[in-house]
């Protein structure tokens, strides 16, 4: 048998040597952690003293960046590119619609109810869309948004094929709304786009602090494997089936909140609207693409490029969706990880780091 025993000097060594641990901050994550507390505070306390016109721009913006965070965890991390993401839009506005005008629910608590049913609806969907795969999951996810629109295109309470509008009572009397008119001084409809813009505020910080909590555990690892290799991570044991429907679910559920937060804000509905593949997901995955496809910072960034090209070229009609598609082929050509990919390749930075880096446990022999 081997002798286990150390020399006295072996020990003293093994006593001193600094112990393995496995981290994932870096400086730059350090940094921009203290930065963004700042900036979501500066984001809180803005329609204190800012214009309506810049609460409903920055509105859109955070709607489009939990969009874009929430297809990038699908299509990035897990590898299920879905076309078909209007669904639970456009199925989260409907839910909520109906809870206001059938049930008499208020707009805000009724947005829940719009998670609720586009997680109900993801059931059926991801059925038989994992039965498929590539280009034909894609697909396959369009084709079922499409029949979505179809069915509640039929409801005649909720407006049928034309749509209709919250009820002004409802509006009027939702929640916080009274609070905001006499704190900021402001009218009802006003009041209605900052407490919307508030909630935003925080439905994007919770999607991306969840987004970045589960890449850093074991399930995101999980995840990684999936997309990556799908067989060689079952060979070790992993539940890809499992991680496909806990990822599928749970961003359906967080489309289909900000979809009836939108709606909420926008106070009227339609089918066309509201299930429109080129407003939930085909300006979301220019987003996706140009920011940096699986990277919590390219969403961020993607964003704020196509509202900035969004402002400068609205008023150019179809040349404003011509020049999306060249720049969206040149970033793939020549940055074919996005913008913040390309950066962050070049410069070894990362803002929210989920890469496990081994540091310390240096043992020097005698």
């Amino acid at each position: 048998m081997a002798d286990l025993t150390h020399s006295p000097a072996q020990s003293a060594a093994l006593s001193a040597a600094a112990p393995f641990r496995v981290t994932t901050r870096t400086k730059a994550s350090n940094m921009f952690g203290l930065l963004a507390c700042g900036v979501i505070l500066l984001l809180a306390v803005l329609p204190f003293f800012a214009g309506r016109g810049l609460i409903q721009d920055l509105f859109f913006i955070l709607t489009m960046l939990v969009l874009a965070q929430l297809w990038n965890l699908l299509a990035g991390y897990g590898g299920l590119v879905s076309i078909g993401q209007q669904a639970f839009v456009g199925i989260g506005a409907y839910a909520m619609f109906g809870g206001v005008i059938i049930a008499s629910i208020d707009p805000i608590a009724a947005i829940l109810l719009g998670g609720l049913a586009a997680a109900v609806l993801a059931v059926p969907m991801g059925f038989f869309a994992f039965r498929l795969a590539g280009a034909y999951f894609a697909i396959g996810t369009w084709v079922m948004a499409e029949v979505a629109r179809l069915l509640l295109a039929q409801v005649k309470t909720l407006g049928g094929g034309t749509g209709t509008s919250l009820p002004r009572t409802a509006t009027r009397g939702m929640w916080a709304t009274d609070w905001i008119k006499s704190a900021l001084d402001v009218k009802t409809a006003a009041a209605r786009d900052i407490l919307t813009y508030w909630l935003a505020l925080l439905l994007a910080v919770v999607v991306i602090a969840a987004i970045y909590a589960l890449l850093r555990s074991r399930r995101g690892l999980a995840l990684s494997a999936v997309r990556d290799n799908p067989e060689a991570a079952k060979s070790v044991g992993v539940d890809a089936g499992r991680i496909k429907w806990l990822v599928f679910l749970a961003a359906s559920f967080g489309t289909g909140l900000a979809g009836a937060l939108i709606y909420v804000q926008k106070a009227r509905i339609s089918p066309d609207a509201a299930f429109s593949v080129t407003d939930w997901t085909a300006y979301v995955i220019f987003i996706v693409v140009i920011g940096g496809i699986g990277t919590i910072e390219g969403p961020i960034l993607g964003v704020l490029i196509f509202f900035a090209l969004q402002s400068l070229l609205a008023d150019f009609g179809s040349w404003y969706l011509f020049t999306l598609g060249l720049i969206g082929i040149a970033v793939m050509l020549l940055a074919p990880r996005g913008l913040w990919g390309f950066f962050s390749d070049r410069t070894g930075i990362q803002l929210f780091p989920v890469q496990r880096r081994l540091n310390g446990g240096t043992l020097k022999e005698e």
